[in-house]
């Protein structure tokens, strides 16, 4: 007798689920029920939708109802909403239309998705005020943007449909705010590398205000907001992105156990405290690969695989789910920002010991047109250089190497690995020495203690007297900001300039990213000092302090770009210098500008 499946809820998981089923088993009865009108639709492309990047709408649409019944034998049920479950009878109530009826099944795969979070503002419900989660959503997004042609939007929240909001938004004419109740935007990203995306937004007109949030709504001419900090902000729409909640309420009535973050607890094979009833996608909890604690991360790639394990599994398939490390990549402009495995914060909250240490290395080799900048931030165990974490922000070349950071992660592989991994290269793509071999290259000096290290936010901690300062950078590069009390010594006067450095002190050296920083570390610890080298250099002590009002004094190497396309060529006038710097790190562009 073939068995009978019900699946509640479609896009990712429950859509992967009813596939991966009918794959595995020709006979089984599949119904999927799902309350809206789009059983599978690309949620990470709705922003896009909306800032005209794509253009039509059937884009979005991955999976009709009719395509998937054509080609899956699945009966498909929209605006079909179940309200109950029967465990003990194994059936569920469905109200579709008005009307409401039961169906039964050997099997229940639950795949509600999570919400966007609304918290309790007045005037949240005012007219005006969006949610960005399905279709519908997206539809009446675009119908108030396109027929009212708003001026000002204010976005609440700076994770990704937040950020990627903020941009599209920007793309077609309107003026953008984005608030952010913590410190910083995007959570995945510790602070100084969520700056840098910070920066850029600024760069390209987003208003920016981090660590306040809305107190409340009101309705006047426009929508007018109250922060906490008291102050108002005009808006002819707002688009809540704080954040999602697992869609857990049908779970929880069904007396199916709930996990501490309160998500829905499944075991490695996707079964819920009731051994007929699965449950994949955001609405569950997962384990994290890092730390192996329960936690909710609402990810797409996650999902599917989810939903193909709970089929295998109902199949007679042993297939089990190994936990998430929660890899990510958001575009933001021209920059990329990508990350996986743990940050700073969650290792700490953990109570798990980490060293960090970053570099910025070039998209691919220097010498060939459009190399770009990117810092890498790489987070490994102190015991034996396991890879606890990392966090990449550039332009290229961003995604391939979160991947391969990504995979080393998920093989349990260890800085010293980076080292020797074979990777891709000719000059418009890497370079002989690829940026994730530079990472581990500098990870691993710093555990065999070929370089002792200190960072930009244990600057504010030290005791002055005890240490000594040397900024190994250019006079021009010193010039244009530098340490407190830092004295310039450049690193190539640094040998027979040495007794100007005391020995009855620490050394701490720094260049603009740290590579000549590590050049005079070597030099200066054979000569007997005792010598700390700045870990990203004086970028990253840029990004720790930058302050909204102030200029922004950030690298615009790393946040602020040329377009790559051709460009018209301009004529020079009687006062114009052409300066051909392409490819040249620090300090050569403006080495090459004081020459001319």
């Amino acid at each position: 007798m073939s068995k009978r499946v019900l699946i509640v809820g479609g896009v990712a998981g429950g859509a992967s689920a009813a596939a991966r089923l009918r794959r595995l088993d020709e006979n089984i009865e599949i119904i999927m029920f799902e309350r809206g009108g789009y059983i599978s639709f690309a949620n990470c492309g709705l922003p896009y939708y909306i800032g005209e990047t794509i253009k039509e709408r059937q884009n979005l649409l991955v999976q009709t109802e009719e395509g998937m019944e054509q080609r899956f034998n699945i009966d498909v049920r929209t605006h079909s909403e179940v309200t109950k479950i029967f465990r003990d009878t194994k059936e569920v109530e469905v109200v579709s239309n008005g009307k409401t009826y039961r169906e039964k099944y050997d099997y229940l795969i639950l795949s509600p998705g999570a919400a966007p979070f609304v918290p309790p503002i007045e005037g949240v419900n005012l007219d005006g005020i969006y949610t960005l989660r399905n279709m519908e959503d997206v539809d009446r997004i675009k119908e108030h943007v396109t027929k009212n042609k708003p001026n000002k939007a204010v976005v609440i929240g700076g994770g990704y449909v937040g950020i990627e909001m903020a941009e599209n938004l920007k793309h077609i004419g309107v003026d953008v705010t984005l608030v952010e109740a913590a410190d910083q935007v995007m959570g995945p990203l510790d602070f100084e590398m969520a700056k840098m995306i910070e920066k850029h937004m600024i760069d390209n007109g987003v208003k920016l205000i981090v660590g306040d949030a809305v107190e409340k709504f009101e309705k006047k001419n426009d929508l007018e907001l109250t922060l906490k900090s008291g102050k108002k902000l005009n808006a002819d729409m707002v688009v809540m992105a704080i954040g999602v909640r697992p869609e857990t309420k049908l779970a929880k009535e069904a007396g199916l156990e709930i996990g501490e973050r309160g998500g829905i607890k499944v075991d490695a094979h996707m079964r819920t405290s009731d051994p007929y009833i699965y449950a994949v996608g955001d609405a569950i909890e997962v384990e994290d690969f890092i730390n192996g604690v329960n936690t909710l991360i609402p990810l797409a790639g996650p999902a599917n695989k989810q939903g193909r394990i709970a089929a295998d599994n109902i199949c007679g398939r042993e297939s089990v789910y190994k936990g998430t490390q929660g890899t990510s990549i958001i575009k933001v402009f021209d920059l990329t920002a990508a990350s996986t495995g743990n940050n700073e914060k969650v290792l700490k909250r953990q109570g798990i010991p980490y060293v960090k240490s970053y570099t910025h290395s070039g998209s691919h080799a220097g010498y060939y047109p459009g190399a770009f900048v990117m810092t890498i931030k790489i987070l490994f165990s102190p015991e034996d250089g396991k890879i606890l974490g990392a966090q990449i922000v550039g332009r290229d070349g961003v995604d391939k190497r979160i991947d391969v950071i990504a995979t080393a992660i998920r093989a349990g592989m260890t800085v010293y690995d980076l080292e020797e991994l074979e990777l891709a290269y000719a000059p418009p793509y890497s370079s002989a020495k690829d940026p994730v071999n530079m990472a581990g290259f500098t990870a691993a000096n710093i555990l065999k203690g070929d370089m002792k290290i200190i960072h930009a936010d244990e600057l504010k901690n030290i005791n002055k007297d005890e240490y000594f300062i040397v900024d190994v950078r250019t006079d021009v590069e010193f010039e244009g900001g530098h340490l407190e009390g830092a004295v310039n010594i450049p690193v190539d006067e640094l040998r027979k300039r040495i007794n100007e450095i005391p020995k009855d002190k620490k050394i701490i050296v720094y260049c603009k990213i740290g590579l000549r920083g590590y050049v005079a570390y070597r030099i200066l610890t054979q000569k007997g000092y005792d010598v700390y080298n700045l870990s990203g250099g004086y970028d990253l002590v840029l990004a720790y302090n930058m302050k909204y009002g102030e200029g922004l004094k950030l690298n615009d190497e790393m946040t602020r770009f040329e377009p790559m396309e051709e460009k018209k060529e301009v004529k020079p006038t009687g006062n114009t210098i052409k300066v051909d710097a392409c490819g040249l790190q620090c300090p050569g562009p403006i080495m090459r500008v004081k020459r001319k």
